[in-house]
């Protein structure tokens, strides 16, 4: 069911670096978000895999990994991502992309869910590292990297309270993710 599917769909952030991704695997992923609505039906949007383990290690300095959490600096050795997707945007084909990244990404962590892996959209991202390190082309506008592997972390939802909607880490490790309540979202008006 979508619902269940959505709720393991967690922005999770350590993974069991040792259980690799292969580039067919990300492909039947990518084709997801291929089949996906795009604006004007444009299809800006492009796909880098990355899945040797040398060019994943390279990556990962250029990746912001969790705001809020400010005394953890990301995941440690061993669990890192095991792959990434660098997203960018095709400036030849639209210099709008409207929410077409949206759209994508979830469609891709929604398939990496559902075939037991997870991962996290990142898009507090050194471009212009990532951009020298493979060698991506100015008319590639980068616009986030997807973080995959198999989850290693607990992720809860809970009610969110007193305004706080800050996600934190509890001191077994287990990352809590206040939600607004679903009578706070609709608007009758």
């Amino acid at each position: 069911m979508i619902k269940d599917l959505l709720k393991r769909n967690r922005s999770y952030r350590r993974f069991d670096e040792n259980v690799r991704i292969s580039e067919e695997q990300l492909a039947e992923w990518i084709e997801l978000a291929r089949f996906c609505a795009s604006g004007r039906n444009a299809q800006p949007l492009k796909y880098i895999p990355v899945t040797e383990k040398e060019d994943c290690d390279s990556l990962f300095p250029s990746l912001a990994w969790a705001g809020y959490l400010k005394d953890w600096p990301g995941p440690k050795e061993g669990e890192r991502p095991s792959a990434y997707i660098i997203l960018v945007n095709d400036t030849e084909i639209s210099t709008n992309y409207f929410c077409d990244d949206g759209i994508a990404a979830q469609s891709i962590l929604l398939g990496a869910v559902e075939a037991g892996f997870g991962g996290c959209m990142i898009a507090a991202v050194k471009r212009d590292a990532l951009r020298e390190q493979f060698g991506i082309p100015e008319r590639y506008q980068i616009i986030m990297v997807l973080a995959l592997g198999k989850p290693v972390e607990h992720v809860v939802l809970e009610e969110l309270k007193g305004g706080d909607f800050k996600y934190w880490r509890d001191a077994d490790g287990v990352h809590h993710v206040p939600k607004r309540p679903l009578e706070e979202l609709i608007l009758k008006l």
